[in-house]
């Protein structure tokens, strides 16, 4: 079982670290061709960007859950309507966002509270990356299926490409054709749409057939798409919310100068890059537990449970070790300017030491979601992630602005939504255990 966790999550981990690579280059990119006000931009874009993605990556584990069900049951009819039903929802919705994106894009860095040095430079990235936001939403989407199909190592392989793509244009557009911050925009945009048609390709193979069809998806599809919105939309919102909370959180950040908020953004990409593989897992916990649960095997449930913990909270830790040690130079990576490096330095010597709790917490959200409970760890999540952060902030900063409570507002929030979800997980877990006697 410990094996077959790990083989699958290796691609998952890695793919998650090929994918958090494209908003990080872009800031590596303009942090050292562009100026520090470029990657301050990016910074507050990056925030507004993923409050939108992380809805529809919510969305992903419903159409996750549906075709893993589907794939448990055998019946190959069932799989290809569910397939094609999830496929082509998250094309409709991905278009749909990029177009109120692009209309909305003045109004979110507003909202956001950007400051006039870097709003232009913030406008331009954003009205291009949001342009591109339906080739994120779709291969998130379809990776999501693909996982569900034991199929993991597909995706990784489109990110290898995109990914390698992204640098390179990167490279050509901002450092040798000096196209600044649109440049860094453009490349994503068009690494992420070959990475969609790729994964359309793969899906299509997968199932022998084509999986985007828009009148079976409104005719036969419906019960998919409503299981899928039944556990996706949870998800989905609950990790929408939490992005709009970091939203709140950019706008107490906009308080200091450009140099803060930039090395805030570059602690807050390598926190991205330390909890990735806890993620992982939480999403190969998702689809283990779905399948299981499918064919009634409790124990191998509860075996995946013990085993994932152990290798989520081992190498989390020990990635936890190495930035902590080593701050001063992963900061330095993004922008050497010592302010910047200062304060990226110092938040993650606040963080380093409680990613753990990140682990715990999202091995427990995988666990919960696979057993079919979205609802309770949405609220609960939200709970923690949303009202918690922001009641300190709100309190803290109040009284005396100082940026370290920015820094103590994610531990102080993550403690308190793992604590919430260890007791919902109980109570389910006495349900299944009376469900496996009956």
């Amino acid at each position: 079982m410990l094996r077959s966790i790990v083989l699958f999550s290796i691609p998952l981990i890695t793919g998650e670290l090929l994918q958090n690579l494209y908003n990080s280059v872009d800031a590596l990119v303009v942090g050292n061709f562009v100026d520090q006000y470029a990657l301050a931009a990016v910074t507050v874009c990056g925030v507004i960007a993923n409050m939108v993605v992380n809805f529809f990556n919510g969305m992903s584990v419903g159409a996750n859950i549906v075709v893993a069900k589907a794939s448990g049951s055998g019946d190959q009819t069932r799989l290809r309507l569910a397939v094609r039903s999830a496929f082509s929802f998250g094309v409709v919705l991905g278009v749909l966002l990029s177009v109120l994106g692009i209309l909305a894009v003045p109004q979110l860095l507003r909202f956001a509270g950007t400051q006039e040095d870097y709003f232009d430079a913030a406008q331009v990235y954003l009205r291009i990356y949001l342009a591109g936001l339906m080739f994120t939403v779709i291969y998130n989407n379809a990776a999501g299926i693909l996982r569900a199909l034991g199929r993991a190592d597909i995706p990784f392989r489109i990110l290898v490409i995109s990914c390698g793509m992204n640098i390179i244009l990167d490279l050509l557009l901002t450092a040798a054709l000096r196209m600044g911050i649109a440049g860094v925009g453009l490349a994503t945009v068009i690494s992420q749409g070959t990475s969609a048609v790729l994964i359309y390709r793969a899906i299509n193979r997968c199932i022998q057939g084509n999986c985007f069809d828009l009148l079976e998806m409104f005719h036969r599809g419906r019960g998919v798409i409503a299981e899928v919105l039944g556990v996706g939309a949870a998800a989905g919102i609950q990790s929408a919310l939490i992005g709009f909370s970091n939203i709140f959180v950019t706008r107490y950040m906009t308080w200091f100068s450009a140099e803060t908020v930039a090395g805030i953004g570059v602690a807050q990409r390598l926190d991205r890059f330390v909890i990735l593989p806890a993620k992982s897992f939480g999403i190969t916990m998702t689809t283990c537990v779905g399948q299981n649960l499918g064919a009634g095997h409790y124990e191998r449930i509860r075996k995946g449970e013990r085993n994932c913990i152990a290798v989520a909270l081992g190498v989390t830790l020990a990635l936890s070790g190495i930035v902590y040690f080593f701050a001063p130079q992963c900061v330095a990576l993004f922008n050497a300017e010592p302010e910047v490096v200062a304060v990226g330095v110092a938040m993650m010597h606040v963080l380093a030491p409680m990613f753990w709790i990140m682990a715990l917490r999202e091995v427990l959200l995988g666990v919960l979601r696979g057993c079919g409970h979205s609802a309770g760890p949405m609220v609960l999540s939200l709970t923690g992630m949303v009202g918690v952060r922001q009641v300190f902030l709100a309190f803290t900063m109040r009284k005396r602005a100082s940026v370290e409570y920015i820094y103590y507002c994610y531990p102080v929030a993550w403690a308190a939504t793992l604590l919430l979800l260890i007791i919902y997980y109980f109570i389910v877990r006495k349900r299944l255990l009376n469900r496996e006697r009956e």
